[in-house]
């Protein structure tokens, strides 16, 4: 779902969820900004009574009443859509703490929130606390890029984007002028999708390796945004989870516990040193030069050699 309208849903909802009387299309309207921005009454109309289907087929219960001055209102009562009481495991508690975590750092908070003030403007109780209801739609996740906000950003608004950044093979930075199509967590890392006008082909970039700020710029897109777009598969190809073949490297002791995680078996050498048979597929190497001196690739013998292919260009930079 494009993040723009995810925006606009959850508007919607809050609305809905934090009136005590039953509200019209007019005050909808009104209270929402995308739907101020609709243009035609035909246009607002029609995604309204979009949105209003996909919110009940999400399973939001939306009661249809007439109001004193005979217009039909809408509104979603509380008691009405509260889930019954669930049981989870460790791993299932673990699983949707982490999801509940992920938009801290979005603007969909800060939307939501002003179309309530403006309902309570035009008449919502003052009992009723706007952080209280947007507070259980709204998950939360600590980002550490200061690259992620100004990117989702951009992929929302489809506006093209310049920074500096630092594959893991180079010394320094360069500039890249990328299309923004999606941003997703994997492993812990946050990578973007997009379109490289650069080099005129799909690439992901990981949000850590961007240095300095994120530049907008005002043209359009040029390239076609896919239906699907497939940031997880790309990054585990290219740090061997998508596995055809067998790698043989030694590891410092102590060091390289997601190399150790990956491992169909490890030796101890002595001497401070491990030795590690490990599944990999394509990016091993780029993967590997990030451990620096504490890895040493054994076989096959391809892979060693790009390894020191790559080590030696971050030496020269």
């Amino acid at each position: 779902m494009a993040i723009a309208k995810a925006e606009r849903l959850m508007n919607l909802a809050l609305c809905l969820l934090g009136t005590r009387r039953p509200l019209s299309k007019r005050e909808l309207r009104e209270s929402i900004e995308a739907y101020l921005e609709a243009g035609s009454d035909d246009s607002f109309n029609r995604m309204f009574e979009r949105d209003k289907d996909d919110l009940r087929e999400l399973g939001l219960v939306i009661e249809t009443v007439e109001n004193l001055d005979g217009e039909v209102g809408y509104l979603a009562r509380r008691d009405s859509n509260r889930l019954p009481p669930i049981t989870l495991d460790a791993e299932e508690a673990a699983a949707l703490g982490l999801a509940a975590k992920v938009w801290q750092q979005a603007r969909l908070a800060g939307a939501a929130s002003g179309a309530l003030q403006k309902l309570r403007a035009a008449g919502l109780p003052e009992d009723v606390d706007p952080y209280e209801v947007h507070g259980a739609l709204e998950p939360r996740i600590p980002v550490h890029e200061a690259a992620f906000e100004p990117l989702m950003l951009a992929c929302r608004d489809r506006r093209p984007v310049v920074f500096d950044y630092r594959k893991a093979s180079a010394a320094h930075p360069e500039p890249r002028h990328v299309e923004p199509w999606a941003l997703e967590c994997w492993r812990g890392h946050w990578y973007l999708a997009g379109w490289d006008r650069d080099r005129g082909a799909e690439r992901v970039f990981r949000l850590s390796r961007i240095t300095g700020r994120v530049r907008s710029r005002g043209t359009g897109f040029t390239a076609p945004v896919p239906d699907v777009v497939t940031v997880r598969e790309t990054v585990a190809g290219w740090a061997g989870e998508i596995a055809d073949r067998s790698a043989l490297i030694r590891l410092r002791s102590g060091a390289g516990y997601p190399l150790r995680a990956k491992a169909t078996e490890v030796r101890e050498l002595g001497d401070g040193w491990d030795e590690l048979e490990i599944p990999y597929g394509h990016g091993l190497d780029a993967w590997l030069v990030e451990f620096g001196p504490d890895v040493v690739v054994v076989e096959p013998a391809e892979l060693r050699a790009d390894v020191v292919d790559r080590l030696r260009a971050v030496a020269k930079g």
